[in-house]
């Protein structure tokens, strides 16, 4: 099982968020046995405290957003699928704005950034994995996710996407540190100029571009694609981030068409009212 990890130091990155288009910074720090992810919001009045786990999720819509009280920490899940794959149990993120910085639209970065400061153990052991013993699944029409009992951890989804040049994207992976860093963490956030207008008039994508984002038209990608799956491949990393809010590793085999962040959640919801 071993011991539980925070980081040796801390460290610092300042950029915009995704969807608030806002400049934010950014600190990850050590923290204490037994404390959990837990991000405070410096822009507000008493630096507020967000809990990174399922029961603090408020919002689903093309991210995974947690709050308590007044404070709220949109776009979560990149992050936490970082801070999963590496094992860190414990960390304080301190940020200035609503949204962490996108990077580059991967989880990569933030590897970087948490390897830079330095991974160390605590004398406190990991908490017991939540083993599934049963398959579960939440269905929405033609979308779902489910699980079911596996000895270690592993993800197979299936995208299905109705720009032809995408089509249908298959991934199946055991998830450990290293796939994760080789095959997954530099997946993008997929976006398309279509849908921009859209999104932006519902006050979502304002810090999207060519920079930090897989952009499709109709007939091409506007920039080069890092994998030809790259689209299932980021929505495997999203799994992992939304999954670690059940705040336990997790021994069981998901399998998931189409799913999102709703159905990812629900999902988690389920694992803990079961096996928890």
């Amino acid at each position: 099982m071993g011991y539980q990890k925070t980081l040796m130091k801390s460290v610092f990155y300042s950029g915009i968020g995704l969807h608030s288009g806002k400049d934010v910074n950014i600190s990850f720090n050590p923290a204490l046995d037994d404390q959990g992810i837990v991000f405070s919001r410096t822009d507000l009045e008493g630096t507020p405290k967000v809990i990174a786990k399922v029961s603090n999720v408020v919002d689903t819509n093309r991210a995974t957003t947690i709050g308590e009280g007044i404070a709220k920490v949109a776009t979560v899940e990149h992050i936490l699928a970082a801070l999963s794959a590496l094992g860190i149990d414990n960390c304080n993120i301190e940020l200035s704005s609503v949204e962490p910085p996108v990077m580059d639209g991967s989880s990569l970065p933030f590897i970087s950034l948490l390897k830079e400061a330095g991974i160390c153990q605590l004398k406190t052991l990991k908490k017991a994995p939540i083993v599934i013993e049963e398959a579960l699944m939440v269905r929405d029409n033609d979308r779902f996710i489910s699980v079911f009992p596996y000895e270690g951890f592993r993800i197979t989804f299936t995208s299905v996407n109705n720009n032809p040049i995408i089509g249908i994207q298959f991934g199946d992976y055991e998830i450990t540190e290293d796939t994760f860093v080789k095959e997954l963490a530099s997946a993008r956030t997929i976006g398309f100029m279509h849908e921009i207008e859209a999104l932006q008039a519902q006050g979502l994508a304002l810090g999207g571009s060519l920079e930090n984002a897989l952009v499709y038209d109709n007939e091409k990608p506007l920039n080069n694609p890092r994998f030809e799956d790259e689209l299932v491949r980021h929505k495997i990393l999203d799994v992992i981030g939304d999954l670690s809010l059940v705040g336990r590793r997790i021994k069981g085999h998901i399998v998931a068409v189409k799913s999102g962040h709703e159905l990812n959640i629900m999902l988690a919801r389920k694992i803990l009212e079961k096996f928890a």
